[in-house]
């Protein structure tokens, strides 16, 4: 485990696995653990301006993560259902819509009460059994050995990691989450070193039968509330993660690899992992500088919610990122777009969709 302590001789940065280095954090891993630092000493700023605006984006990183988390599970809906099912009250009509509305009751969970979650095992087992309500082991330690296989066109299937096995996992996750306070309490470990060792570490015990991936980013989410990074609630990391999907699997595989012996590497992993957290830093930010900068301009405003929001999008989806606007000026402002060819109308009608043709929206 990257943070078992018997792995730890000869790493004074942390209490994390070995890494290439001798000592010191790459310097580039420095200036991401450094960015980010500033980023959250910046974020209460900006959280304190426009809070119907702010609403708009923690709605639109709601439904981008219940999505994203789930769809690079393989788990899709009817896109005019998703909306409904993360923001509304509309019932389940199958077992996949019933996995988006598990997520999303998680996530929420996190949003409103991540002090109440400590890292612990029935901490884990809750989040898994909120997203696997109705299965029938749902919040349950894994049953049957579950190696990860690596499927490839033209090619025999092979086994691409062994998680820890089926006897082992309960007491495998009781270590890690005292390892992981006794990391940050005793040897001082950055908390962002800390948290990426411990999604590393979950990810390679692979505790549950199904629905691990889902749970460690609720876990990532998670943990970064508890050190004070709250970016995940406007800006969807989720989202970020499925962006960069095959980074995500290949720098897993290269971290994973001899994990079980303690001689991993755990830096590529921890460089993607800050990556990611700081991307959803820059986007807040500059999602957050285009609204300051021209604070009653309703035009502006629908503009930073164009360039925010999934494309293709709906009026409907400039709506909830512009609470006070009417559809009227949305509405007008596309149009406008349209006529520039700066955005295109992929339909008729009420639910019509739009594209962003560009990322460049101001006044020419």
């Amino acid at each position: 485990m990257a943070l078992l302590p018997g792995q730890m001789r000869g790493c004074e940065v942390s209490a994390c696995s070995p890494l290439p280095f001798s000592g010191q954090l790459p310097l580039g891993t420095v200036w991401l653990l450094s960015d980010i630092a500033e980023a959250k000493g910046r974020q209460e700023l900006y959280t304190r301006q426009s809070p119907q605006i702010l609403q708009g984006w923690r709605d639109m990183a709601m439904v981008e993560s219940v999505e994203s988390s789930n769809r690079i599970e393989g788990v899709t809906v009817e896109p005019a259902r998703l909306r409904p099912l993360v923001l509304g009250n509309t019932r389940p009509r199958d077992r996949s819509e019933e996995e988006i509305q598990g997520y999303r009751n998680a996530l929420q969970r996190i949003h409103t009460k991540a002090a109440n979650l400590p890292i612990t095992p029935e901490t884990l087992r809750e989040l898994h059994r909120t997203i696997q309500e109705g299965a029938g082991d749902a919040g349950q330690w894994k049953g049957i050995d579950n190696d990860i296989i690596e499927f490839r066109v033209g090619e025999a299937p092979r086994i691409r990691f062994r998680p820890v096995s089926v006897a082992a996992t309960p007491a495998a996750i009781d270590e890690l989450c005292v390892l992981y306070r006794h990391a940050l309490d005793q040897q001082h470990v950055p908390s962002l070193v800390a948290v990426a060792c411990l999604v590393l570490d979950y990810l390679c015990v692979h505790p549950f039968r199904d629905g691990n991936g889902r749970v460690s980013r609720l876990l990532t989410v998670l943990a970064l509330y508890h050190h004070g990074f709250e970016v995940g609630r406007y800006v969807s990391l989720e989202r970020l993660i499925e962006e960069s999907k095959e980074d995500y699997y290949a720098v897993l595989q290269t971290s994973s690899a001899g994990w079980h012996e303690g001689t991993h590497s755990l830096l590529p992993w921890l460089n993607y992992f800050l990556a990611v957290v700081r991307r959803a830093y820059v986007q807040f930010e500059e999602r957050a500088r285009e609204i300051k900068s021209a604070p009653g301009t309703k035009i502006k405003l629908i503009q930073a919610a164009i360039l925010a929001v999934a494309n293709p999008f709906r009026v409907a989806d400039l709506q909830q990122a512009c609470p006070g606007v009417s559809v009227d000026w949305i509405r007008s402002v596309l149009k406008d777009l349209r006529s520039q060819g700066k955005v295109e109308c992929l339909g008729r009608g009420q639910q019509a969709q739009w594209r962003r043709l560009t990322d460049e929206l101001g006044t020419p």
